[in-house]
């Protein structure tokens, strides 16, 4: 790709937009009020906005690596903080996808230096559901599978997280776990049973928040 031609993609984006809504920027410029946080993964094949068919200020939207959720990293407790306490949205979204390379990197004994710390959230997921996925022999499937339970766990943990709990209590906000399957487009709503899930270490991560 030639960098300098974005500047020529920019001109004619505003160009566009301007045609259809010549007041476009400036309601941009006014705030957002977005309804959902969506925590993706940054791949660059995928791009939340154009897989869920919104527009610019409809969604908050944070992206790293696998779509990870780990408590001891500011950058999305941050993002999740803001996006629910401040932002007030009302879902919260973790979405992953199929042939995800940090997955498969997790999945691999190698030594991967600064990425190591990052992919472990990955194969401790693997830890805690290693039985249920070593019985699947296809490995691309034990790899779909692991994006799935991937997604389910980086859930739980932001359900884990004070604002969100105080969240719930207030504003009955709702967390989600999707899937986009890469080879065909579509979006899967993997309907967690997040009461389930919880069940048996709901007390241990509850917050003295209802009181």
């Amino acid at each position: 790709m030639d960098i300098s031609k974005i500047f020529t993609n920019n001109k004619a984006w505003i160009a566009e937009k301007l045609n259809k809504d010549e007041d476009y920027f400036t309601n941009l410029g006014k705030g957002q009020s977005p309804q959902i946080l969506y925590i993706g993964c940054s791949d660059s094949r995928v791009s939340a906005e154009d897989l869920m068919g919104v527009q610019p200020g409809e969604v908050f939207v944070h992206r790293n690596i696998a779509n990870m959720v780990p408590n001891t990293d500011l950058n999305v407790m941050s993002v999740i903080n803001y996006a629910v306490s401040h932002l007030n949205v009302k879902h919260v979204v973790v979405c992953g996808h199929y042939s995800c390379g940090g997955v498969k990197a997790a999945m691999q004994s190698e030594d991967l230096g600064i990425l190591n710390p990052w992919l472990r959230n990955i194969r401790d997921v693997y830890r805690l559901h290693h039985t249920e996925l070593d019985l699947i022999k296809d490995e691309e499937k034990k790899y779909d599978r692991l994006v799935e339970l991937n997604v389910q766990e980086q859930c739980v943990n932001v359900l884990k997280t004070s604002d969100v709990q105080k969240a719930i209590l207030d504003k009955h906000i709702t967390v989600h776990g999707w899937v986009w399957d890469i080879h065909s487009g579509k979006l899967v709503d993997l309907k967690i049973d997040f009461d389930k899930i919880l069940k048996d270490i709901r007390e241990i991560y509850r917050l003295s928040i209802d009181n």
